[in-house]
């Protein structure tokens, strides 16, 4: 394998619960023939409890376990031995930090973050690094590309680069990048309000995608049970409480249901508030995180998935039950009805109406299994077509070739990934 076959993935927090479609996506560019370098800031804050995030963590080099003469040493040998390139970086920085976020401590981190990313690039031979969130890890690739010989793109997902696009410098960023990608239509639509017409055929649409494990999952059967599971961290965004107003009311009605809610976050104390002072102890419980094998466990037991967020990208989540073989009740937000077809494989509620969400999940508990059966089939099959990972890292890995010059050999790739692996066992 030749240099033209590295490139280098670089995000914020990696190995992280909720970053497993970038595992994918690393793990089947090898696969393809690609040798990945994987860098992050930092792991994830709370404990990896995945094994396949555990590998990961073995092979990825981290900013933050930089010993400070090692933080030192690249300093200086950035001034004494790239001058220019570091001062003309640095005077970017500080003009984009006041063009944009207006945190001149934040944008200098992110500088010196390039400084220690853009060594380790030049020392591994890496050309291009592909960055995921159009967020601080965008930022720091883009001053990594004014430091060295080095280009980059990203991946933009949603909904906080859309939230504040003129803060983090979007437009900038794929102005500079030789491409970005979107992982829906609604993804595209918005990165070209924000980008120059000149750029809009930079941007390009990847979806992520489900590996073996779910592709060739075979569904189990429609619980008969009316048990319900909502997957995601627990915050304001998700809609967790809007769903526990909606479960409450139809207890009042006398409708019986389970709800299992799956993750954790900032919100977890006042979720447990509300169901304690509504006497909900009884029909929902609180698992915390869970690895990929237990999520999937939990959706599998379900009579339907739930997810009524207020702002989204396109959940991962979604996918994966819907590979599973479970109807999902969701919302009209972003790319989500560009996969979840209202009472067709699965129901669409405007986001924040506890309402028509009341409406959703009783018309799921009425469902008999077998029409629950014939969404959750509906579902699988749009999974299979539009989320393969082998299909959507080929498109990917395009993009990568376009820009390489080459298409790496996966014989080669896959034997250099296996001796790594090896070495660190």
């Amino acid at each position: 394998m030749n240099n033209s076959d590295k490139i280098g993935y670089f995000i914020n927090q990696y190995p992280a619960v909720s970053h497993s479609f970038i595992r994918r996506e690393i793990l089947a560019l090898e696969s393809l023939g690609w040798q990945v370098s994987r860098f992050a800031i930092r792991p994830d804050r709370n404990d990896i409890v995945d094994e396949a995030d555990k590998s990961e963590a073995l092979l990825t080099k981290f900013i933050i376990k930089t010993s400070l003469l090692a933080f030192v040493s690249i300093l200086i040998r950035q001034l004494l031995f790239n001058t220019i390139r570091f001062f003309k970086t640095l005077f970017f920085a500080i003009y984009f930090n006041f063009r944009t976020e207006k945190n001149l401590k934040k944008t200098l981190i992110c500088f010196f973050e390039a400084c220690v990313l853009s060594e380790w690039a030049e020392k591994q031979s890496i050309k291009h690094i592909h960055a995921h969130f159009g967020t601080n890890s965008s930022t720091i690739v883009m001053f990594t590309k004014r430091l060295g010989e080095v280009t980059y793109s990203f991946t933009v997902h949603g909904p906080e680069e859309f939230d504040k696009p003129e803060t983090i410098g979007l437009k900038d960023k794929i102005k500079e990048c030789q491409f970005v990608v979107a992982i829906s239509s609604y993804g595209r639509s918005q990165l070209s309000r924000w980008a120059d017409f000149s750029d809009w055929d930079k941007i390009h649409i990847v979806h992520c995608g489900l590996d073996s494990d779910f592709l060739n999952y075979q569904p189990l059967a429609i619980p008969t049970d009316p048990r319900f599971v909502c997957v995601g961290r627990l915050c304001e965004q998700k809609g967790q409480m809007l769903l526990l107003q909606a479960v409450s009311k139809l207890i009042k009605e006398g409708i019986t249901l389970k709800l299992i809610l799956v993750g954790d976050g900032p919100m977890r104390e006042e979720i447990e508030t509300y169901i304690r002072d509504h006497d909900l102890a009884s029909h929902v419980e609180l698992t915390g995180s869970l690895s990929g094998t237990q999520v999937r466990k939990q959706i599998s037991l379900a009579r339907t998935f739930v997810m009524p967020s207020f702002a989204e990208g396109l959940p991962v989540v979604i996918m994966e039950a819907f590979a599973l073989g479970r109807p999902v009740i969701t919302t009209y937000v972003a790319g989500i009805p560009e996969l979840v077809k209202n009472e067709e494989n699965g129901w669409l509620v405007p986001a924040g109406s506890v309402a028509d969400l009341v409406d959703a999940i009783r018309s799921a508990v009425q469902a008999s299994p077998e029409d629950l059966a014939e969404m959750g089939r509906k579902g699988r099959s749009s999974v299979l077509e539009q989320h393969s990972i082998t299909t959507e890292a080929g498109k990917l890995s395009q993009l990568f070739s376009n820009i390489a010059g080459v298409l790496p050999d996966p014989l080669q790739a896959e034997s250099l990934v296996d001796l790594e692996k090896a070495r660190i066992q």
